[in-house]
């Protein structure tokens, strides 16, 4: 039974111009990729299957990623259905060169795992087993991602 710190993923991608809007900040629909990239390798490995996305439930801009920072992003499973699987998605930035951190962005996206033929199929149940993993999953409960 997969745990919640065994579907936990972190990345970092820096901000460049071409991933910046008008404003010199980072276009929320570039982040919105992001999320939904490093959301599926979540959910891929708590499912051991292709997860497609299904739906994005709550996507909160927080503060802006300026162009030259890095964009932190961070995705664990907190919650699971017949076939679905829950993913808490939470975004910082990051001065690269200090490593100081900022939360900017808090999310949750629902995935579907799916065969070779796109049809639905049941994932395992999802386990906290750790006192941080139970954290985890309850702030997400608490859609506090």
């Amino acid at each position: 039974m997969p745990t919640v710190l065994d579907t936990r993923i972190q990345n970092r991608f820096r901000v460049q111009p071409n991933h910046a809007n008008n404003n010199a900040t980072l276009h929320g629909g570039t982040l919105m990729k992001w999320l939904d990239e490093v959301g599926a390798m979540s959910a891929m490995r708590f499912a051991g299957e292709t997860c497609v996305t299904a739906r994005v439930n709550e996507l909160d801009f927080e503060r802006p990623i300026r162009i030259g920072d890095t964009a932190l992003v961070e995705a664990y499973v907190y919650d699971s259905g017949r076939t679905s699987v829950h993913v808490a998605l939470r975004a910082w930035r990051e001065e690269p060169r200090s490593g100081e951190t900022e939360r900017t962005t808090a999310s949750s996206f629902t995935f579907v795992a799916i065969d070779e033929d796109n049809t639905p199929v049941p994932v395992p149940e999802l386990s906290a087993e750790t006192e941080e993993g139970e954290q985890l999953r309850e702030r997400a409960l608490a859609a506090d991602y």
